[in-house]
Formats: structure tokens, C-alpha cells, sequence
């Protein structure tokens, strides 16, 4: 490949800032801009706001001069961008919207996994608030989806009928999540240890990345309600060499088979949300990007140069991913009441000398203003290290957090803790 490559990034948090850092490394970028990005983006990259409209967006893609658009977030696959920049003749990374449905709706993604025999867990869909109710009735501990795009808090894990009833009202009556909660998926809950892994597909080719592990729960040991991540960290032990075998014998060509059967075409990252028991992985969802927070943690341990393995992808060649040893931690800060209600504009502090350099920091809601850095949204900043395993990577991201403080600031203390105790068996 030669000449150079001006790229935009479109999202504005901790995976975007992760995109934006590791894409300025290589010796194919030109110029880097991502719209609407961050306080911390703003600092390596151009920024801009999001105009209404993909036309409006055009006119900017063509005023800078962008040969590649690279996407960030779910939302703007799901309504279409790379259908839209296609026909435009504007090279856009992400899958299209058909494809893109393999997110945005849970009854699609059920349904589909359900015809191409994708290991998952058993379900049933619901578009009536009384008969969910009925159904819920009969099961234990199910796991209550909206059907929509709900920022990764549409997911609730029911431990009764009145919390699973509650559940039914806040998404189909009270409509929370809007028209994303009308119909809703009430499925098993599977047992085991969640798993992620992010993969570089291009019609038939694909390639594995790093298997990590995100923690969901806002709160230690995994409890209280689900948010976009607290935390992750790559590899994970449990998805061994044997597990990745079962993983793409029984999940991933069937996947990818079943989309050619639909003549649905996939070119851009998928995100395999799976739960691993006994060595045994079914899905739990799946995404059409790069996750959140596991960017934060894979991409600091690829080996590649991401806009080469992006621009191989685009051109059907497989990626030929290589990968560093040890392992990469990241803690996510976020704002008091997320992911409920939260402050916004609080100043935040952090101490440059009291952080190593081998820490990076990527922000997700901030924003400059006045010279000075603010808090804009519930996940604030990722604090992420390499390290020679998960216990030194841990140590360097804990201990970097003495020099950064905004008011409210909360964090999970125990990252990677089901890696450390199984490292202790």
C-alpha cells in the first residue's frame, strides 16, 4: 500500500479516542479527524460536530479531503451510514444496515442465530406486556432484552416476577428506551463467565482478535444493573486455544454462512458477546463494531499497523493479525449515578506527573472548556496499561489513579479479578 490516508472517526468516546491513538501510528495516515469526538481527542485529532444528516456530513467528508470513514458506534450503522457513503463512492469501514441488524434488533439476532443453529440461549418473543408477563411466570432468572439499540442498558437480568414485571413496564409501557423497547426478548439465563471477542471480517475472510473480558455490572463482584462496561481486560485464559476452536467451528462459519445464505454482505468488525461454561461458549449477543471498553485493551496489544489491516479488509485480503505478549487492563472512572442519573460539567483534575507514561488515558465524556477539562457524560475516562501479565498491567492502572480526581469520580476496584483468581487455582 502506499500514499496516505485521510481518515475520520465518527463516535466521540473511549473507543474512538483508542481508534484515533492507535490509527496515528501508522505511516499510511495523512490527516485524522473524528466527529463529534472528546476532550481528549480533540488533542490528536481534528474534531468537528455532527451535522443533521448524512448529506450534511458529505459536504464535510469532501471539504477535508477524507479517502476513509471509519465507524465508532452502533447507531449510525444501524440507520445506514455505509449504505449511504457507498453509494457515494466514499470508502466507509462498518457493515450496512441489514447487516448492522445483527445489533440493532434482538428478535433478528435471535431469530437468525436460531435458524443457522448458533449455540444460544433458548427465548421467545414478545410484543404484548401481558403475555410476557405470563411467560415470566413459568421461568426462573430469565433475561429480559429490549429489542433496540439502548446505549447497552437495555438488558436486564431478572431475579423475580415483580423485577422482571417492572422490567416489562419500563421498556413496552413506560417506553424508557422509546420505540427500541415495543417488543422484547425473554430468554434462559446461561451460566458461565462472559467473554468478548472482536473480529476483522471481509465477506468470507476473517480474523481473531485478542479474546478479552469486560465487566458490565456497575458495581464490585458483579453486581447491581448493567452499564456500557466498568472495565476489561485482554486475553482472557478462558477462552483457550481449544474454546477458540469451538468458537469458530460452532459460532463463527455459521455465522458467516448464514449471512451469505441471506445475501447479506459483512465488511468491518464483529463483536462476539459470549458466555464460556466448561469450556462450551454460546452467544449472548452481537455487536457490529468495536466494543466498549475492549477496544481500550485489544487494540494496545496489536502488533499491526490498524489503518494497513483496515485498508486489507476493504480490499478482501485477510488482516494478518499478530499480537504482543502480556496483557492490557483498563479501568473505567465514571460520573456518581451513572448509569442512572449523573452531573454533568465537573472539573477534572489529573496530575500528568503522577502518571506514568506507560499509561494511557482515553477519554469517553469530557469536554474542553476554558482551558480546562470537564466531565460530559456517565463514562468519563479509561485508565488502561501494558504489562508483563494482568497483575503488573493492574498495579500500573490502580496506581495511576492517585493523580487523577473529579468529584463523584467512581470506579470498579476489582478489574480482572476472575482472571486473578483463576490464575490462583
Amino acid at each position: 500500500m502506499t500514499g496516505r490516508y485521510n481518515v475520520l472517526v465518527i463516535g466521540g468516546g473511549g473507543r474512538e479516542h483508542a481508534l484515533v491513538w492507535k490509527l496515528r501510528q501508522s505511516p499510511l495516515l495523512g490527516k485524522i479527524f473524528c466527529a463529534p469526538g472528546n476532550g481528549g481527542i480533540s488533542a490528536i485529532a481534528g474534531t468537528f460536530s455532527l451535522p443533521p444528516g448524512f448529506a450534511g456530513l458529505k459536504k464535510i467528508v469532501e471539504e477535508k479531503d477524507i479517502d476513509l470513514i471509519i465507524v465508532g458506534p452502533e447507531q449510525p450503522l444501524a440507520e445506514g451510514i455505509t449504505d449511504y457513503f457507498e453509494k457515494e463512492g466514499v470508502r466507509i469501514f462498518g457493515p450496512g444496515r441489514k447487516a448492522a441488524m445483527l445489533e440493532g434488533s434482538k428478535v433478528f439476532a435471535k431469530n437468525f442465530m436460531k435458524k443457522y443453529s448458533v449455540p444460544t440461549a433458548d427465548f421467545e418473543v414478545f410484543d404484548d406486556r401481558k403475555k410476557a408477563e405470563e411467560y415470566l411466570k413459568a421461568k426462573k432468572d430469565p433475561v429480559i432484552k429490549a429489542d433496540g439499540l439502548c446505549a447497552g442498558k437495555g438488558v436486564i437480568l431478572s431475579g423475580s416476577f415483580d423485577e422482571g414485571s417492572d422490567a416489562l413496564k419500563k421498556f413496552m409501557e413506560d417506553r424508557i428506551f422509546g420505540a427500541a423497547g415495543e417488543r422484547v426478548v425473554i430468554e434462559d439465563r446461561l451460566k458461565g463467565e462472559e467473554a468478548s471477542i472482536l473480529v476483522f471480517v471481509s465477506g468470507e475472510n476473517y480474523s481473531f482478535m485478542v479474546p478479552s473480558q469486560d465487566h458490565k455490572a456497575v458495581y464490585e463482584g458483579d453486581k447491581g444493573p448493567n452499564t456500557g462496561g466498568m472495565g476489561a481486560y485482554a486475553p482472557t485464559s478462558l477462552v483457550n486455544d481449544s474454546v477458540m476452536k469451538r468458537i469458530e467451528d460452532r459460532i463463527m462459519k455459521p455465522v458467516l454462512g448464514g449471512l451469505a445464505s441471506e445475501g447479506i454482505g459483512y465488511s468491518g468488525v464483529l463483536y462476539l458477546g459470549l458466555m464460556v461454561e466448561s469450556g462450551d461458549p454460546r452467544v449472548l449477543e452481537f455487536n457490529v463494531r468495536f466494543g466498549d471498553p475492549e477496544t481500550e485493551v485489544v487494540l494496545p496489544m496489536m502488533k499491526n499497523d490498524l489503518l494497513e489491516a483496515v485498508l486489507s479488509l476493504m480490499n478482501e485480503e485477510k488482516a494478518g493479525l499478530s499480537w504482543k505478549g502480556g496483557a492490557c487492563l483498563d479501568v473505567v472512572l465514571a460520573s456518581e449515578g451513572y448509569p442512572g442519573e449523573y452531573k454533568k460539567g465537573v472539573k477534572i483534575d489529573i496530575r500528568q506527573d503522577a502518571i506514568p507514561e506507560d499509561v494511557m488515558i482515553f477519554h469517553a465524556g469530557t469536554v474542553i472548556k476554558d482551558g480546562g477539562i470537564y466531565t460530559s457524560g456517565g463514562r468519563v475516562l479509561n485508565v488502561a496499561a501494558t504489562g508483563d501479565d494482568i497483575e503488573d498491567a493492574r498495579e500500573k492502572v490502580y496506581g495511576a489513579l492517585a493523580g487523577i480526581n473529579f468529584e463523584g469520580m467512581y470506579y470498579r476496584g476489582d478489574i480482572g479479578w476472575k482472571e486473578l483468581l483463576r490464575k490462583k487455582r
